[in-house]
């Protein structure tokens, strides 16, 4: 066995259940015992990679038209979702809300990985959708989320000026695909174990305990829980 615990998560801002995911893996974390050998390595993942977002969006409306129900319907999905973030210590204000395309982010979380500060950032793209109601696909916005985290301006802006780690990007999609990611978040234990969606602390601190006992990993990974819920696909979320 390695020295590191890897954890891989796929996820998208625009996730609601990847921000109570986040919470929950660091949750259990903190009561694993071996928590200061995990690393945690950020994934991008697109919900909706070709949305373009316009002055006029309210996601009450979006999600009512999406799933073809009324406005009530979507306005008391909301307010599920927001008491099950409380549950986990957050704050959601759909309310707030704006609508956007998540790539720059992602891109500039690329750039964050490269640093070690990845972590930070993804706090703070989840808090500034859907606790403050940022543009998460505002660049002045974004910029100055990674300089809150200690990234440098200049290297910001080679980023959010250009294409770059759009490759990256779709990468991760890609290697999500391949590995059969139906929706986010999903949580890959050290290439052997996956659990997807924002499952209770102890499902995941149960997997991090099998996984450090067992001792060996092979490449294949195998989906711990089937049941579905607590996350959000490209159909939305459940």
């Amino acid at each position: 066995m390695g020295n590191t615990l890897k954890i891989q998560i796929w996820s998208d801002i625009m996730c609601p259940y990847c921000y109570i995911g986040k919470r929950r893996i660091e949750g259990a974390l903190q009561n694993f015992e071996h928590k200061d050998a995990v690393e945690i390595e950020w994934k991008s993942f697109q919900l909706d990679p070709n949305f373009v977002a316009s002055p006029n969006d309210n996601l009450v409306e979006h999600l009512a038209e999406k799933y073809r129900k009324d406005e009530v319907w979507a306005q008391e999905m909301l307010d599920s979702m927001t008491q099950n973030a409380k549950n986990s210590g957050l704050d959601f204000h759909f309310e707030k809300a704006i609508m956007a395309n998540s790539q720059h982010a992602h891109r500039l979380l690329h750039l964050a990985k490269k640093l070690n500060c990845a972590d930070a950032l993804k706090e703070l793209l989840f808090k500034g959708y859907l606790t403050d109601g940022k543009d998460i696909n505002d660049l002045n916005a974004l910029k100055n989320m990674a300089l809150e985290v200690g990234l440098n301006s200049e290297s910001i802006d080679d980023v959010l000026q250009t294409n770059a780690f759009a490759d990256e990007v779709q990468k991760d999609m890609l290697e999500a695909q391949n590995i059969g990611v139906q929706g986010v978040p999903f949580f890959v234990f050290d290439a052997k174990y996956a659990i997807s969606g924002a499952q209770h602390e102890e499902t995941f601190l149960k997997t991090l305990q099998k996984v450090w006992d067992e001792g060996t990993f092979d490449s294949k990974v195998t989906v711990l829980n089937t049941n579905e819920g607590n996350s959000c696909g490209v159909e939305g979320c459940d």
